[in-house]
């Protein structure tokens, strides 16, 4: 069966995940998650990819990134895979695959959901139960978007920078945005787009696509939504694996 295509557009903001085989652990210590952020700097700078948000859990890592042409984001994760698969099982010697297969992506609608993304994205852990506050948590964005800490390499996204005229008013309105919950059809419509590739946003903004690529793009699922964990946290009592 053939891949899927992808839809990545140069300019048009880009939601990845990219998960452990099996669900397994990609981040074991301190030094991978440091290690991965270094190599995701270089890879992007190479590349042309201007990365806005990131989280790192232990088992995947979510991006929002802005691609310069229609093959930075594959082209950067290659090349960062080219470094860190090797450090990993290097370090702690192991042999195979450590991604499952392909990254799964979704393009992003820039006025309706792009905040919703950076928000989805920064608030995994506390979903995951794994820290009560995104603050509390040193391997995502959040520190930088929302308090101002130095990260060399996040590129702010205009719509972001266009939350407050100073950075204390945006920090500000950003911190209050994190806040408020996401609404749950809306976590559901980024988990579907994410899994199936189609592009996260209104009709209009599907055929802004679908003209730009010159092929459809297909929807999301619409049947029954499969059982997914809310904003609290995992379901069923078991532990977070994929947020």
């Amino acid at each position: 069966m053939p891949r899927k295509t992808r839809f990545f557009l140069p300019g048009v903001p880009v939601h990845v995940i990219q998960r452990g085989n099996n669900r397994q652990p990609v981040f074991f210590g301190p030094d991978d998650y440091r290690f991965y952020l270094d190599r995701l700097g270089e890879a992007s700078l190479t590349h042309g990819c201007r990365v806005h948000a990131y989280c790192q859990m232990t088992n995947h890592i979510h991006l929002l990134v802005t691609p310069e042409s229609r093959d930075s984001i594959s082209a950067a994760l290659q090349a960062l895979g080219r470094r860190f698969v090797p450090h990993i099982n290097h370090t702690y010697g192991r042999t195979g695959t450590l991604w499952e297969g392909r990254f799964k992506a979704s393009v992003v609608q820039e006025d309706a959901y792009l905040l919703a993304c950076y928000r989805y994205i920064e608030i995994n852990p506390v979903r995951a139960g794994m820290v009560a506050h995104p603050a509390d948590y040193p391997w995502s964005s959040y520190r930088a978007n929302a308090l101002g800490e130095a990260d060399d390499l996040l590129s702010a996204h205009g719509l972001y920078r266009s939350l407050g005229a100073t950075e204390p008013e945006r920090l500000r309105v950003y911190r209050d945005l994190i806040e408020q919950a996401l609404d749950p059809a809306t976590v559901k419509e980024i988990r579907a787009c994410l899994q199936t590739g189609t592009p996260l946003g209104n009709d209009r903004f599907r055929d802004e696509i679908e003209r730009a690529l010159g092929v459809k793009v297909g929807y999301a699922s619409r049947g029954r939504p499969k059982k997914v964990r809310d904003e609290k946290g995992p379901v069923d009592g078991q532990m977070p694996l994929d947020i």
